[in-house]
């Protein structure tokens, strides 16, 4: 069972002042590949996993968006620490139909 939840939000500072969207898809894109547990929302992404995978994951979306062209990239991450275990269904069952 997975140890932590980690939601994370990319901002990244474009060269040009493009839309950010291209940015965050590739950041998204990333975790897609990692094959982890996610949940793409609004504002926000939630990763399911073990926590040193999630981190890594973490790294990862930043380089990517680097090399994708923003110069600087503001990564807002809030996690969920739990050794006996965590879930995103768990958490939120009661507000699912």
């Amino acid at each position: 069972m997975a140890n932590a939840l980690l939601s994370i939000q990319i901002i990244p500072k474009t060269p040009n002042g493009e839309d950010l969207i291209p940015y965050v898809d590739r950041a998204i894109e990333v975790i897609q590949a990692s094959g982890v547990k996610h949940q793409v929302n609004a504002l926000e992404t939630t990763m399911e996993g073990e926590l040193t995978e999630l981190l890594d994951i973490v790294r990862r979306m930043n380089e990517a968006v680097n090399e994708f062209g923003s110069r600087s990239i503001i990564s807002q991450v809030k996690i969920l620490y739990a050794p006996e275990g965590v879930s995103m269904d768990k958490l939120t069952e009661k507000y699912r139909p």
